[in-house]
């Protein structure tokens, strides 16, 4: 009983740190935002209890609030499938059984690991200047020179196309997924005379549709609270096409001070990403095959 009692004790130190960081840097802020949303809580001055008109006021005052919610849904709709359609093809090239498929595999989750960084997006944003290095490439072939960063209409996705470069993570699921189809369907298709199209269409994308709907929820919701490249490559514009939830979000906190506004901006977005993700599930009903005959 004595060395029972100690295996636990020792456990729970070890469980200690993770528990401690989700409770104080997690579970806190969690709880605590959501009171502070029924503040006018500043840095400056001292916060008195304002109900709901946070929430009101964001509907029926801010238009910042509707176009970086207009701003982040074209975000969404043009990042996550265009990433997951890039993803899926890249994983199943790689696929293949080629030597040294090994080497190209990890060459192409490089993305993923500095897709998000500070350091990229402002790479990104050289490379789109007007002087940048898809300017000079494309004057070789007789193209004209786009403002990439400057034109209301090229500016987000523009800004897009750094999320689908961050394909990594997706590409992974996807080729685990691939390797997980067993051989044999594709087999008796090309028995039966089935084109590589149609082996796609009928095997493939329906086995993979468990993986599928997984990546387009994690990417979704991680779409939904993009900052780092709006922010680094454009800073919003020009004329707020770029300016995204999350940019809202950081100045009505960090230049307007404005702390309770923006922890009711914040659980907008949370009950929004909830409400989606809940959507894709009831979908899934209708599109995702399960190999235990679910769906």
């Amino acid at each position: 009983m004595r060395k029972s009692r100690q295996n636990k004790y020792t456990g729970l130190f070890y469980v200690l740190p993770f528990v401690t960081g989700l409770l104080v840097f997690q579970l806190y802020p969690f709880l605590a935002s959501f009171f502070y949303s029924f503040t006018d809580l500043s840095i400056a001055n001292d916060w008195s209890w304002v109900g709901l008109s946070n929430y009101i006021k964001s509907f029926t005052a801010d238009r910042d609030f509707w176009n970086s919610l207009k701003v982040t849904g074209i975000y969404v709709f043009i990042a996550v499938p265009c990433k997951l359609v890039f993803a899926l093809f890249i994983a199943m090239v790689l696929n293949m059984k080629i030597r040294g498929i090994r080497f190209f595999q990890t060459l192409y989750y490089i993305p993923s690991i500095l897709g998000g960084s500070v350091a990229v997006s402002v790479i990104w944003r050289f490379m789109f200047s007007h002087d940048g290095l898809v300017n000079t490439l494309t004057s070789y072939l007789g193209l004209p020179a786009l403002d990439w960063l400057g034109s209301k209409a090229l500016a987000l996705p523009t800004v897009s196309l750094l999320a689908v470069w961050q394909f990594g993570s997706s590409m992974v699921l996807f080729l685990v997924g691939l390797k997980q189809i067993p051989v044999s369907l594709y087999e008796a298709a090309s028995i039966d005379g089935a084109s590589k199209v149609h082996q796609f269409f009928k095997i493939t994308l329906p086995m993979l549709t468990p993986t599928v709907l997984f990546n387009v929820i994690m990417q979704t919701i991680g779409a939904f609270q993009e900052f780092t490249s709006a922010f680094i490559i454009t800073g919003g514009g020009p004329m707020n096409s770029t300016y995204m939830y999350g940019m809202m979000l950081y100045n009505n906190s960090f230049k307007y001070y404005k702390m309770g506004y923006a922890s009711a901006q914040s659980w907008i977005l949370f009950i929004i990403i909830m409400a989606v993700t809940g959507l894709l599930f009831l979908s899934s009903k209708k599109w995702v095959y399960y190999e235990d005959g679910g769906n």
